[in-house]
């Protein structure tokens, strides 16, 4: 049997910790002395300290070791704890890796001695002939899925683009969501297509939007949503319909987001 201090010693656990596993049944003592309230434990709990120091590890909470214990030896649930965990640290590094993105482009903004201001300007978009396609997704970093329908179910029509070929999507819902968000994709064509399922081809309005265009990662299109609605409030403008993103170069053409090219518009009529 070995005194607390000399498991602790062995096992690379502090005695406050190993008083603390007892205390919450993950790891209790072979024997504790009535009188003095001394802990004693056996050798073969040594792989057990340690299994518990590997869990904790891979980040399990104590609560989910005391259950993992129960169950060690059952390799199936074993596999169902390491792959939910497995998600659970996926979806943590997406997320981990999204908030850096965030961070790099706004120390490279701060680093920028340009003025960073943008180029508002009012312009009027013409009719025009196009493959639309509306839908309501997840979330908005999901975009990829209604281009993803548009492209599966044109394939095979062979659609002529305009000239210049517009690529843009409308934004349906009158408040930001967190999920399940309505937008409306097109892409200006020329020629004339059935309909599909999903894709309804049709002639889009003459628009007159505020419009910004501007070079760069996504990361940085709230500042140019806030430059064109200050724009519109400054010059006696309001917005008539939902607003579009026009992507003249998306990550279809790039993976460098440096490189993208995105024209924000906004419907306008005068207050």
């Amino acid at each position: 049997m070995l005194k607390i201090g000399e498991f602790s010693k062995l096992s690379r656990v502090s005695v406050r910790m190993l008083r603390h596993y007892d205390e919450i049944g993950l790891l209790k003592p072979a024997e504790t002395d009535r009188f003095t309230d001394y802990r004693y434990y056996r050798e073969d709990q040594l792989p057990i300290a340690g299994r518990i120091a590997s869990l904790k590890d891979m980040g399990f909470s104590l609560a989910d070791i005391v259950k993992i214990l129960e169950v060690y030896d059952d390799r199936g649930k074993m596999e169902q704890y390491f792959s939910a965990r497995q998600e659970e640290l996926e979806a943590l590094s997406k997320d981990t890796a999204y908030k850096l993105t965030l961070l790099d482009a706004a120390r490279k903004r701060l680093r920028k001695e340009e003025d960073m201001s943008y180029n508002v300007t009012l312009k009027t978009i013409p009719e025009r002939y196009a493959a639309t396609i509306r839908m309501t997704i997840p979330h908005y970093e999901d975009e990829s899925i209604i281009w993803g329908k548009l492209a599966e179910e044109t394939c095979r029509m062979n659609l002529v683009e305009a000239d210049p070929c517009l690529c843009a999507v409308t934004y349906l819902d009158g408040e930001y969501k967190e999920e399940n968000v309505e937008m409306m994709a097109w892409k200006t064509v020329k020629g004339n297509y059935p309909d599909t399922e999903h894709v309804k081809f049709c002639k889009l309005p003459e628009v007159t939007v505020a419009s910004c265009t501007y070079q760069g990662s996504y990361t940085q299109i709230t500042d140019v949503y806030t430059a064109v609605i200050a724009w519109m409030d400054a010059n006696g403008y309001e917005a008539a319909e939902p607003m579009f993103n026009i992507y003249h170069v998306s990550p279809h053409e790039t993976l460098n987001p440096d490189e993208f090219v995105t024209e924000i518009c906004y419907p306008v009529k005068k207050k």
